[in-house]
């Protein structure tokens, strides 16, 4: 893969008035709490802005929109404001004051983030997709809804849940009933599947002169991949002693499939700047599943997206120039 990073004129950095906005903004760095390594994401991401030259402004909250504010550009990474679809409310106050922003319009972005619907996107697209369901708040549970399991294993979590928030597990209808109240009790749908046995397989996506340009895919090689890993994991809230790695996906097989599928689903959700596709990858029978599309993903250095950048040669710092000089550039603020 032959790909050069974008750049950012300098009259640019001086004359677009660019809006920050994540959730720890303002954090001064290291772990949160409640939020763990979340927090020193978007510490990191602000100062490497910060240290582009940018004219930066910073907000870490929805606030700062209600009115209009004195920014030409937003760059938004507050995308869980803790209320259902509160991803597209930052594209949504936008709109309305009429200032561009990184990422999809909101209809793309809540397509992304509803787990069932970007389903029905992929299968319409011709890509394999395992059975599922979801159970909307407020509809009846009733078990001839529930999608076959052939290991009788099903996994139940929120229809818009991110870095595996509210996931468990169940092995009858009675344990995915009471999954399914339990999320339903905390205000959101529940999406039931079953297990998939396998590896998870990330392809992310950067925008480049209006095209999605697949990065070098990604996969997590794991001890024990009947195991669920959970939200206070991801976060590095507690020791996760499952030993796993994020190494370079390159099977001469698999990757070509792989990056047919991805790229059929990117094309039904562009534009949308930047953007990470999962599958489930079984290597012992070769089945290949969608499992989700995630439009605004986690651009930490340790994650997946700034990994398979660097897979292409570009720093973090080159990774978040290319996404802003792009979307400037589809906003029509630099040429």
């Amino acid at each position: 893969m032959n790909i050069a990073p974008l750049r950012i004129p300098e009259d640019a950095k001086e004359r677009l008035r660019v809006l920050f906005m994540a959730k720890h903004a303002l954090w001064g760095g290291g772990m949160h709490p409640e939020d763990g390594n979340h927090a020193i994401y978007h510490h990191e991401v602000r100062t490497t802005l910060e240290q582009m030259g940018l004219n930066l402004m910073l907000a870490d909250s929805y606030k700062v929109l209600f009115e209009q504010p004195e920014a030409d550009f937003v760059f938004p990474l507050l995308n869980r404001g803790g209320f259902v679809n509160s991803e597209m409310l930052i594209p949504l106050l936008c709109n309305m004051h009429r200032i561009p922003y990184i990422g999809a319009m909101p209809f793309l972005r809540g397509l992304g983030d509803d787990k069932s619907v970007s389903k029905l996107v992929s299968t319409h697209a011709g890509v394999p997709t395992a059975p599922w369901f979801c159970f909307r708040r407020g509809a009846s549970v009733d078990e001839a809804n529930v999608p076959p399991s052939p290991a009788g294993r099903w996994v139940i979590k929120p229809n818009a849940s991110s870095a595996s928030w509210g996931i468990s597990d169940a092995h009858d209808f009675a344990g995915i009933a009471n999954a399914v109240a339990d999320i339903h009790g905390q205000g959101h749908d529940a999406i039931v599947e079953p297990y998939l046995d396998g590896y998870d397989v990330q392809v992310a996506f950067i925008t480049i002169d209006g095209r999605p340009v697949q990065l070098p895919m990604l996969w997590y090689e794991r001890e024990d991949t009947q195991r669920l890993w959970t939200y206070y994991e991801k976060r590095d809230l507690i020791q996760n002693t499952e030993k796993s790695a994020l190494k370079r996906f390159d099977d001469p097989e698999f990757e070509p499939r792989m990056a047919d599928l991805a790229a059929r689903v990117a094309q039904e959700f562009h534009p949308f700047d930047y953007g990470r596709i999962e599958f489930r990858f079984d290597p012992k029978t070769g089945d290949i599943n969608f499992i989700e599309i995630n439009l605004n993903c986690n651009l930490w250095s340790e994650k997946v997206m700034a990994k398979a950048a660097a897979q292409a040669g570009f720093s973090h710092a080159d990774l978040l120039e290319t996404i802003l000089a792009e979307s400037f550039r589809r906003n029509a603020l630099i040429s």
